[in-house]
Parts: C-alpha cells; structure tokens; sequence
C-alpha cells in the first residue's frame, strides 16, 4: 500500500508540475564549485567564506571554473527572527548572508546557501519544511544562487511534495536560483527530481575522505548514466580531494572518475592552505574539460576485470574519454588495456591517444595500455589519428 501511494503522489505531482515546470537553464553543463561542509562540518563563520572567495581567485580556481562558493549547514541561527523568518547565525554570521552574496559577486562568484526539506537541518537548526515560500523569497533577497536543499526530521513525509514545494518557491521568487536536491539517493531521485525541478541530485550518502569511501559511491553510479543530461545531474556528494587522508594518487583516480561521470566538481578543502599538488590536480584543465563537454553524455563502467576497470565517457567530437583504473591496493603495477572497437570509435588504422595526467601522447595500432599502480588511474583521450 505504501508503494503503490508513493507512485499515486509521483504521478499526481509530476502532472501538475509538468505543466508549470519553468526550471532555468542553471547547469547546462554539470556545476563546479567549493562547499564548506567536507572540511570544515559545522566550524564555520563569515571571516572563512570571504577569505575562501578570495583563495578562489587567487589559486586560479575560479579561472579554470569553480564558480559556486556555497555554505552547507550551521549558517543560520537556532531560531528565527519575530517576523518567522530564517536569520544567519549573530555571532559567526555577523553581517549576514546577504553581505556574503554581495562580497561574492564582486568577485565574479555565485553564492550557494543550505537548507533541509524537513523540520530541522541535519545539525539541528531550522530548517524550511512548510515554510518554503518564505524562505525562498528571502534567499532570493539575499541574491542566493544555488540552494543545497537536505533531507533531515522530514516528519516520514511524503518525499516528492517535500521538493516540488520547494522548487516551486524558488521558481516563483523571480531569481535564478539552482536548486540541488541532497535526498541521499533514498527514493531514487534520478527517476523524479528532474521534473520536480531539481538541477542536480545526489544519488549517495555522504563521502568520507578515504578509499573505501571513493569505491563504494563509484559502484552506486552504475547504471545512472541514462539519467544525466543538461540540467539534471547525477551526483555522487562532493570531492574529498586535498583533505589529507588518501595519496595524491587517489586523489587523481577520484577527480578524474567524478570528471568522467558528469558529476557537479565541488572542491570541499581548505582553499586557503591547499598545497600546489592538490591545486594541479583541481585545476587541470583538461580532465575538467572532460567534466564540462558539451554534449552532456554521462560516462559509464565499460568493463569490470575486477579489480581493473575500464569507464569511458563519448566526448561531442566523437572521441572517448577513458579511464583505466586500478583498485587493488598491492604494490605491483596492473596492466590494462581495452580496444578502440571496444570504445565504440570507428575504424582507423591508427589512433591518438592524450594522456591527461602526464601530458604526454601516444600512438595506438591495436589496444591502448597502461601500467597502472595501487588505487591510481590513467585517463585519456582518444580518437582516430589524422
């Protein structure tokens, strides 16, 4: 009975909604980024967000496409104003949200604020559950661009109005305000939140800043990738990248994968302090390319040898992006190899293929191989040679 209620409201709302459904063009290509919660969690104050957007600038950041400097749970006080209204924390937020947005945009940024579609955030702060329409005009006041919108002490309620209402709120403020729906992947969202107006959704639990983490939400994407488009991406939670429990190696695989699937690229590290191996990594230009293509076609686990594996991603020019990836933790290289044929490229009696890591090229008659070590990968791009 139960099921069969939840696909009564799905069919219910996504009739109705599909008739108003004005949802702007916010993420034609998958959006890029900084979140303060992988990091930082609940330490965090207006002093850190200013100085961020200036690290966004100076480490070339916001140059190679990191736009959205957003601020997760704990902003807000633990109660709101006399007129109902959500207010910023006094003490760490002093001169509240809407100086932040402003400080933002003068430098070329857009500002992306929390919340949760239930009665508290998941810290135990206010949250907006059926006060979206209030909440949605003030962020819009505020000059908020992005809304990371949670699913915590949802009250059990039903999961599709919980957004559509939300959606609609922010649709109805005026302001262009990209809406990432957090529901954890619990109900499936890559099957609604699209036409609830969702720009983003993420189809995970949180990350953790370690191997075991990055594997396990990689497994969960598979099978996705018919589910991703411009202005609907899957999202396998933030990037852990620089925050100091995996290798730099690790960290490689993990931003090459997210690159290749399509995945919003938001950094979640101290920008501040980041060292210049972590910055080369967030920064390469050619792996984000791969992220930001505009053809929009999701990668996807081509091979599965075990511990090596083979994800490829059709490029707009009729090229593959591929991974070659190594799980396995030994200390002894792997040797992987896949075919153009198996790529899906057409016949030629040669091939290019562009190492993205190392810059280098090399010329592919038959298969194209790598030695890839313990939880590294090698990622290229290939197409038939001129």
């Amino acid at each position: 009975m139960k099921i069969l209620l939840q696909i009564l409201i799905l069919f219910s709302v996504l009739s109705v909604f599909g008739q108003t459904n004005a949802k702007e063009n916010l993420a034609p290509t998958p959006p890029m980024g900084w979140n303060s919660w992988n990091k930082f969690g609940c330490k965090i104050d207006e002093k850190l967000i200013r100085e961020t957007a200036d690290a966004m600038i100076s480490s070339g950041m916001k140059d190679a496409g990191f736009i959205y400097l957003n601020i997760d749970d704990c902003w807000m006080a633990d109660k709101r104003d006399a007129n109902g209204d959500l207010q910023a924390d006094p003490i760490r937020f002093p001169n509240g949200i809407k100086s932040l947005a402003d400080y933002a945009h003068s430098k070329g940024l857009k500002l992306g604020v929390y919340s949760s579609a239930g009665t508290k955030t998941c810290e135990g702060l206010p949250a907006s559950l059926d006060y979206e329409t209030a909440d949605a005009k003030k962020f819009a006041e505020w000059g908020v661009d992005l809304l990371k919108y949670d699913n915590c002490n949802n009250q059990k309620r039903p999961f599709i109005p919980r957004y559509q209402a939300m959606a609609e709120a922010l649709r109805k403020t005026g302001r262009p305000i990209l809406f990432s729906i957090c529901e954890w992947g619990e109900n499936k969202p890559w099957q609604w939140a699209d036409n609830v107006g969702g720009h983003i959704w993420r189809t995970t639990g949180d990350i953790r800043d370690n191997w075991q983490s990055v594997m396990r939400l990689l497994d969960l994407q598979v099978g996705l990738e018919k589910y991703s488009k411009p202005n609907a991406w899957n999202d396998p939670d933030m990037l852990e990248v620089g925050n100091g429990s995996m290798t730099d190696a690790e960290y490689r695989s993990h931003f090459s994968l997210w690159a290749l699937l399509n995945a919003p690229l938001f950094a979640g590290n101290d920008l501040r302090t980041m060292k210049n191996g972590t910055k080369d990594i967030l920064t390469n230009r050619e792996v984000i390319a791969v992220n930001q293509d505009w053809g929009g076609s999701q990668g996807y686990k081509l091979r599965d040898d075990g511990d090596s594996e083979v994800w490829i991603k059709p490029m707009s020019d009729g090229s593959r992006a591929v991974v070659l990836l190594n799980r396995n933790g030994s200390d002894i290289p792997v040797s992987i190899s896949v075919s153009p044929k198996e790529l899906g490229l057409s016949e030629a009696k040669k091939y290019t293929a562009h190492n993205l890591w190392t810059k280098t090229n090399q010329t592919v008659t038959k298969n194209l191989t790598a030695s890839v070590a313990a939880h590294n990968s090698a990622m290229f791009i290939i197409k038939p040679a001129k």
